[in-house]
């Protein structure tokens, strides 16, 4: 009735009714409230759009279904009726907000004081219905603003379908609950999928709304806190997204190509878009969808965009098709479903035919309803995947209502007035209490936060290979992931899982670099040189005595090697050794057993056996530094290796001492030099021997001798080449040490020889004993270059080893073929030489007297030989 104010504030009018907006009224004794996208948002401004059949349609009348099934249970409210005030939100929170004010109306005290009928009596009021909950609403968006009016007004809230995370926190929306679960549970559902498939770089994608950031928000929270999964791109659909837009969206995500799988929270028409801008872009099986619920099993979003979206793997809420929703919408009809003030033009939509109207012309390219159309027969019909959940919710109140009454009412028939009217809060406290099997077999609870539990089937879109393309259940969650990964195929029926991962695995013996603020990315090193990993960020180096691995995963020993007497650096030296040996043998047998004919005489028999005696310790010494290291082969060593050169330089010394001093002497005096005897000349050797003797005694009471391991010298680049080297405790200094004495007898006695240059030339020993220091000391200056230049070879031990035992051997070939073996030559194949004469020539009386003087005791010298000796000398000088 219409309200018409008169200019003294008086109306005419005996009754104010209260204007309801567009809506479906149910009458019973208690009414529930009840919001549905009957249609879709307007285009340009308008409010409403399109018909939903599904989403609106179907939904809609899962709840008129519910009420029917309560309302004719004897059981479940018995003798009493529930009711129902329905409304369309159009799919906008801004207009859903001004519909739901229908449902606080009856809550709002109005005061009528001032308003008189024109007859002065006071207007007649019709009360408006009390709505003790609604059901709904669909869309996150539209629930969040409807929550925030109704609590409010202490009216609980049960939706069917709304899913934002925001939506649990019992603080800001304490009077919603929902038998859905929550988009946490859906993201965490999503997480476990993502980390069941090995991926651990994805992007995520979310229309601008409630429902998709907050997925997104969600999906991205638990998974900063669950660790092992990064987000590469975070892009937004806008809510009216600009030309282009979507193709944009796809090059900001191929900027992280590596990042192919996609998780999506989005609306129908975004999720199109977004594989229609794939496929334009050439991509088709690059990215991999993991679609939240607003995708779940839907046909529409990938019509004609299979090969697009094959492989995409959904989640949706564990639900089932209700049969007796099926019996009873099919069986609607334009006769027997008037309560539907929509129904008429979802027929004309179903049907695609036009009803006539009063008034209104009939539009010719439309073919005219009949009215004997029948769903499911006449037009495709498939259960809406939210009916379930419609159901359960109008049930959730009922049994609420039930429980109170029970409480509240015991032994009342219909409502009492303890439930007149009904305390919202109280019911609220019923509501979160309920427990019972749901439409669908599984339970119906809500938590603290009047959430429903997590329960979702995961699917995937398959089309090779299937008799029935489509989307096939390949797992279950239910607080835990259950999946069938075997089930599971991919773009071009591919079996195994496509990799969505910043960074490959590292290969054995590789650690990784983490790329700063990215925990899933990394890069690659290897673990070079001695190390191994340790662990897969750490390269650790190997003990001295190890190597790593071929994987280098670990260490392992490292091979220890000697100097064999196969190997060529042994065997070259041993020769010559062997070569000198018998040499000096057959010196020393050749000399003992002509022992005293003149020239063995004349070489000064003593200092001769002590030379070859250091000779042949010379060449002995090759064999103890080819022999296998130990204590007494190292004790040896030391002694040993300066030794021989100490006497035999020792001895050469002496000589080369005597003879200066006799032929200076010789020039200033009659008198011969003291300590020129045999006897004087051993001690004198001797003397000089014991310096050496009693430095390695020295160093062995210091460090014992004792082997060790070297694992240094043998240690290239390429740890699979590293050695350790069994070796006596001698470094190169050491080594140096050991010949240093010998070498300064031996520099010694070459400047003797330098100085006894003018010695006449049939004198028998200067001139040998001159050339064989001056061959020694070139031998010895060719080793020392050769001994510290291969201090960095690999074979640096061998090199030396071989450099050393070959200098000494042909320093004392040296010294045996230039003093011994003319003499040895002479003896056996000249004999008649070896023999005492008489001289009568100058000459001949000069080198008898030269015999005599090296063997000053066989001949008395006289003063009249000595002069003219010395006399003789000096003219030849």
């Amino acid at each position: 009735q219409t309200v018409l104010p008169i200019d003294d504030g008086l109306i005419d009018c005996l009754l104010i009714d209260h204007f309801h907006p567009r809506s479906i009224k149910i009458p019973g004794d208690i009414t529930l409230g009840g919001l549905f996208p009957i249609h879709a948002r307007g285009p340009h401004g308008l409010p409403c759009g399109e018909l939903k059949k599904e989403k609106g349609i179907h939904r809609m009348e899962a709840m008129l279904y519910a009420l029917d099934q309560i309302n004719s249970d004897h059981d479940l409210l018995p003798n009493i009726t529930l009711g129902a005030r329905i409304l369309d939100t159009c799919s906008r929170d801004t207009y859903a907000l001004e519909q739901s004010l229908t449902f606080v109306q009856a809550l709002i005290q109005k005061d009528t004081s001032d308003i008189r009928c024109s007859n002065g009596e006071p207007p007649i009021i019709r009360k408006a219905e009390r709505v003790v909950g609604v059901i709904g609403a669909s869309a996150s968006s539209v629930s969040i603003m409807v929550a925030n009016i109704l609590r409010l007004f202490e009216i609980p809230q049960v939706s069917y379908a709304s899913t934002a995370p925001e939506l649990s926190d019992n603080n800001r929306y304490d009077f919603f609950s929902r038998v859905v679960p929550p988009d946490s549970y859906q993201a965490q559902a999503m997480l476990d999928i993502v980390k069941a498939l090995g991926w651990n770089y994805v992007s995520t994608l979310a229309s601008e709304g409630n429902y998709g950031e907050s997925g997104v928000e969600a999906f991205m929270q638990i998974s900063r806190e669950a660790g092992g999964v990064c987000i590469a791109q975070s892009v937004k659909i806008p809510r009216e997204p600009t030309a282009g837009e979507f193709d944009k969206i796809i090059k900001r995500l191929m900027e992280t190509s590596n990042a192919r799988g996609v998780i999506i929270f989005a609306n129908e028409d975004d999720i199109k878009r977004v594989l229609e801008a794939s496929k334009r872009a050439n991509l088709t099986g690059h990215f991999l969808f993991v679609g939240s619920d607003s995708w779940g099993a839907k046909s529409s979003p990938i019509t004609e965009l299979e090969d697009v979206a094959e492989g995409a793997v959904t989640i949706l809420p564990k639900r089932a098709s209700i049969d007796g929703f099926d019996q009873y919408f099919t069986s609607r009809s334009l006769e027997n479903n008037r309560r539907n003030i929509w129904f008429a033009e979802f027929w004309e939509d179903d049907f695609r035919c036009k009803l006539t109207r009063p008034g209104i012309k009939m539009d010719p390219d439309k073919k005219k309803c009949t009215g004997e159309e029948r769903i499911g027969r006449d037009s495709s019909y498939e259960q809406e995947g939210k009916v379930q959940f419609v159901i359960d919710a109008v049930y959730a109140v009922a049994h609420a209502l039930h429980h109170m009454h029970r409480d509240l009412c015991p032994g009342s028939f219909g409502v009492c007035s303890s439930m007149d009217p009904v305390e919202g809060n109280s019911l609220l406290n019923y509501i979160r209490a309920v427990n019972f099997n749901g439409s669908a077999g599984t339970s119906v609870l809500f938590n603290e936060n009047g959430d429903a539990p997590g329960r979702y089937d995961i699917f995937q879109f398959q089309m090779t290979n299937h008799s029935h393309p489509g989307y096939h259940v390949i797992g279950q969650w239910t607080n835990t992931l259950r999946l069938n990964l075997e089930e599971m195929q991919w773009s071009g029926g591919d079996k195994s899982v496509p990799d969505s991962i910043c960074s490959f695995p590292c290969k054995p013996g590789e650690r990784k670099k983490m790329v700063k603020g990215v925990p899933c990315c990394w890069h690659c090193e290897l673990c070079d040189g001695y190390q191994y990993q340790l662990d897969e960020f750490t390269c650790e180096t190997c003990s001295s005595d190890m190597r790593p691995t071929t994987n280098r995963t670990t260490c392992r020993p490292t091979p220890i090697i000697k100097l064999e007497w196969n190997s060529p650096w042994a065997l070259v030296p041993a020769s010559i050794a062997m070569l000198g040996i018998l040499a000096t043998s057959t010196v020393v047998i050749t000399f003992i057993r002509f022992n005293d004919t003149p020239i063995v005489r004349a070489s000064g028999r003593e200092l001769s056996y002590v030379l070859l005696t250091g000779i042949f310790l010379i060449y002995l010494i090759t064999f103890l530094m080819i022999a296998e290291p130990g204590v007494v082969v190292c004790a040896f060593r030391r002694l040993l290796l300066g030794l021989g050169m100490a006497i035999t330089y020792s001895a050469m010394l002496t000589k080369t001492n005597r003879i200066y001093r006799i032929f200076e002497q010789g020039k200033r005096s009659v008198t011969p030099p003291k300590f020129i005897s045999p006897t004087s000349q051993l001690a004198i050797t001797f003397i000089l021997i014991s310096v050496q003797v009693l430095g390695v005694f020295v160093w062995f009471a210091i460090i014992p001798p004792h082997t060790i391991i070297d694992y240094d010298e043998l240690r290239p680049p390429n740890p699979d080449l590293a050695r350790g080297i069994l070796k006596c405790d001698m470094s190169d200094l050491s080594i140096i040490c050991c010949l240093s004495y010998s070498i300064v007898l031996m520099v010694t006695c070459t400047v003797y020889a330098v100085k006894s240059r003018g010695v006449p030339e049939t004198f028998n020993e200067a001139k040998p004993i001159g050339f064989t220091m001056y061959t020694t000391c070139i031998i010895w200056l060719a080793f020392i270059p050769i001994f510290f230049g291969t201090a960095q070879s690999t074979e640096k031990m061998f090199i030396q080893t071989a450099t050393l035992t070959v200098s000494m051997s042909l320093s004392a070939f040296v010294s045996l073929g230039m003093l011994y073996m003319p003499k040895v030559y002479v003896i056996i194949f000249h004999p008649e030489q070896n023999v005492q004469k008489r001289k009568r020539s100058f000459k001949v009386s000069t080198d008898s007297t030269a015999v005599m003087l090296q063997n000053p005791g066989s001949e008395t010298r006289t003063h009249t030989q000595v002069k003219t000796v010395q006399h003789s000398l000096h003219l030849q000088q």
